[in-house]
């Protein structure tokens, strides 16, 4: 049955995108439960094995199931579009007692066996104690799984949102929620997510939705978030293929001989727009280098660059993005 979400135009006035290292953070906890449905992500979690080795996930994994109810208040939609993961962590950390235990028990009564474990009694006869022990293991798989990656991640995400900023202008909210994903669709004032078990409505009365891309969550597409929290949709970010692919996998040697390893390696790393930091971190190159880098490469003609916020974002023009094409295959 599908989720669906009423709208007037007060809501219009006040959709928003954000991104959320907390979600991030949670999500990732959901891949490490069932890894073998997440071949996209092998290389993370080859990386993040030995760390994840240590680290009891099973409070976080009895409450985040597939389907059903997942607490809202361990990762509740951002307040900006730009949240630290310390703000979002506060948040879980002083949610009031009696909203946690009412929607600790909604999450566990998907599952009856969770319901009637002695974790999960637990956490219904002391919500409080709780919320803080769930804050602090979502801040250890935070700093061992996610912060070490963030940089890559971060880039990819706000990528994903400056894309479909721009995409928003040009089309207009009902296109742009199908390009989002396939799950969402528009009709009259209403945004309807298929694919959900259950069912669930409602009816934002001015509160305005957020829209935030995800990484881990990919492909799927999750909403909800009941009252107190500002309702929101997650959607699959793009261009998760080259995530976790390194300069060597994607850079023709050919490209490498005409213009050098360096720059070479800068172009192809460009599958979404980023800035100087995040192109040195995923090279594991001097950010004065990858600038030089840049700074050759707009100058012939194959980046272009804009402001965002308070860094510049370089992306390929037409021409970068052919020369950039795996070898023996043009882009279309």
């Amino acid at each position: 049955m599908p989720f669906q979400l009423h709208l007037d135009e007060s809501d219009l006035l006040r959709c928003r995108f954000a991104l959320s290292p907390l979600w991030e953070t949670q999500a990732a906890v959901r891949v490490l439960a069932e890894p073998e449905r997440h071949g996209y992500h092998l290389p993370w979690l080859r990386l993040i094995r030995d760390a994840a080795a240590g680290l009891d996930l099973r409070p976080l994994w009895l409450l985040l199931a597939r389907h059903g109810h997942s607490p809202d208040f361990l990762s509740p939609p951002p307040t900006g579009p730009v949240t630290s993961f310390e703000e979002e962590l506060a948040g879980v950390r002083s949610v009031d007692p009696e909203l946690a235990r009412q929607d600790l028990a909604r999450a566990l009564e998907n599952r009856p066996e969770a319901l009637r474990s002695p974790t999960g009694q637990a956490m219904l006869a002391d919500p409080a104690r709780a919320a803080r022990e769930l804050a602090a293991l979502l801040e250890q798989a935070w700093r061992l799984l996610v912060e070490p990656h963030w940089p890559r991640l971060r880039a990819l995400l706000e990528a994903d949102i400056a894309y479909h900023s721009r995409r928003l202008a040009a089309v207009g909210f009902e296109r742009l929620l199908g390009e989002l994903s396939p799950q969402l669709s528009w009709s009259g004032s209403t945004v309807t997510v298929s694919g959900a078990r259950g069912r669930h409505t409602r009816v934002l009365g001015g509160q305005g939705l957020v829209l935030m891309p995800s990484v881990f969550s990919w492909p799927g597409t999750a909403t909800g978030f009941a009252p107190p929290w500002q309702p929101a949709v997650v959607y699959p970010a793009r261009g998760i293929g080259g995530l976790w692919s390194t300069s060597a996998d994607r850079t023709p040697q050919a490209l490498a001989r005409l213009l050098g390893r360096g720059r070479a390696d800068v172009l192809c790393a460009l599958d979404e727009p980023a800035g100087p930091s995040v192109l040195a971190h995923r090279l594991g190159l001097a950010v004065s280098s990858v600038s030089e880098h840049l700074s050759v490469l707009r100058a012939a003609g194959l980046l272009t660059s804009r402001r965002s916020g308070h860094q510049v974002l370089y992306e390929r023009t037409p021409l970068g993005i052919a020369l950039a094409a795996p070898e023996g295959r043009p882009q279309e």
